[in-house]
């Protein structure tokens, strides 16, 4: 899949009833109508934001590429990815979409991910 917005979908829509919605004119992701990924473009490129523990979030910008401070929801624990980065591990990627959809989702939805 070479669309990386594509393959971000997929991760996020094979979750308990996620699903896709526009707003603010890009897809976002959702469970229960609250965001847990969100995708656009940071500095013309294909990125996403998503919700993580604010340590993990101080870690992953310590990191550098792919991550960056998202502007709007950094303040509020949020990590911004660069989908078109060579240094994007996409089994780390999956790991931060099912974190955000745990602190996101009611626990019942978010228990039964094992």
């Amino acid at each position: 899949m070479a669309d990386p917005r594509a393959r971000l979908r997929a991760l996020c829509l094979a979750l308990p009833e996620a699903y896709e919605e526009q707003t603010w004119g890009t897809p976002t992701f959702r469970v229960r109508k609250k965001i847990f990924v969100t995708v656009g473009d940071h500095l013309d490129r294909p990125s996403a934001s998503m919700k993580a523990d604010r340590l993990e979030c101080a870690a992953l910008l310590a990191q550098g590429d792919p991550f960056f401070y998202p502007p709007y929801v950094g303040s509020k624990g949020w990590i911004g990815v660069d989908l078109s980065s060579g240094a994007l591990d996409w089994d780390e990627l999956g790991e931060l979409v099912v974190e955000s959809y745990r602190l996101i989702a009611p626990r019942r939805l978010s228990a039964g991910l094992g």
